[in-house]
């Protein structure tokens, strides 16, 4: 199972919000490009990288004097920074020009989530011309209901009935958050996951609540049922667990003991060190 370390943009910064809202916001760093390095130093195979204010429809991070938005450029920066890997980037991609322009700037693989509902025939054409591979939905949920436009909306859609309409257009990846849940360090529901999982034929990321090594331990005995990868931010940012022990229990391993852990990466204060 892969590991996602979240690097999520606002400003161009890297923040944390809890449950998508703005005002409950901790920034983190003002550098994205060098904690990509860092999560990468720490092993992580894989990115997840937001435009908050793409999702938010906010103009707050289109104030650059050049042609690209501030999150777009630090994309940019990402991908010169962490020339290896893998990323993942959604936030605002409602456009096939949107799509191809994240493509081109360091993205590997983009997520789209507004437009699936919006206009789910945009999500089919986006998987023929860039590849089932590059193209993943978020399912994003409060309360089994489908939100939209960075969470500020809740559509009357039910995650499965959603995930099953992107399946059919082609679709095999998809993210699936509880918003509720997000940023909160109050556990996965592993059960929503799998069943979203099962019930769709969706290769499925899990996201939203991330606390402890247990989370990502219940969330690998899924991996059978197409449980492929876990988005773990808010515990990575605050110290509540390391991504090295997270990235072993991924994998099936026995986590490091405390002593082989890195320096600043065994308690209770922030993981990031820039």
């Amino acid at each position: 199972m892969i590991v996602f370390p979240a690097i999520d943009l606002r400003q161009g910064r890297v923040v944390r919000l809890r449950q998508g809202e703005t005002r409950a916001e901790t920034v983190y760093a003002d550098d994205p490009a060098a904690v990509a390095r860092q999560w990468v130093a720490q092993g992580a195979e894989w990115l997840h990288v937001v435009d908050l204010d793409g999702a938010l429809n906010s103009s707050s991070g289109r104030q650059h004097p050049s042609s690209l938005s501030l999150n777009l450029q630090r994309l940019r920066e990402i991908r010169a920074a962490v020339p290896e890997t893998p990323i993942q980037f959604g936030g605002g991609l409602r456009t096939m020009e949107d799509m191809a322009r994240a493509l081109e700037l360091g993205a590997t693989r983009v997520v789209l989530g507004t437009i699936a509902v919006q206009d789910p025939d945009r999500v089919a054409e986006a998987v023929r011309r860039f590849g089932a591979e590059r193209v993943a939905v978020a399912l994003d949920a409060r309360e089994g209901r489908v939100a939209t436009h960075g969470w500020q909306k809740t559509s009357e859609i039910p995650v499965v009935a959603l995930g099953r309409a992107m399946r059919d257009r082609g679709v095999r990846y998809a993210l699936y958050t509880d918003i509720l849940r997000d940023g909160m360090l109050t556990g996965i529901d592993v059960m929503a996951i799998a069943t979203l999982a099962r019930a769709t034929g969706l290769q499925v990321i899990a996201s939203g609540g991330v606390a402890t090594l247990d989370d990502v331990r219940r969330l690998r005995a899924y991996e059978p049922w197409g449980v492929i990868g876990v988005i773990i931010g808010q515990a990575l940012y605050s110290g509540t667990l390391s991504l090295t022990e997270a990235l072993h229990v991924a994998q099936g391993q026995a986590p490091p003991s405390r002593e082989e852990l890195p320096p600043n990466h065994t308690g209770r204060t922030s993981a990031v060190e820039l």
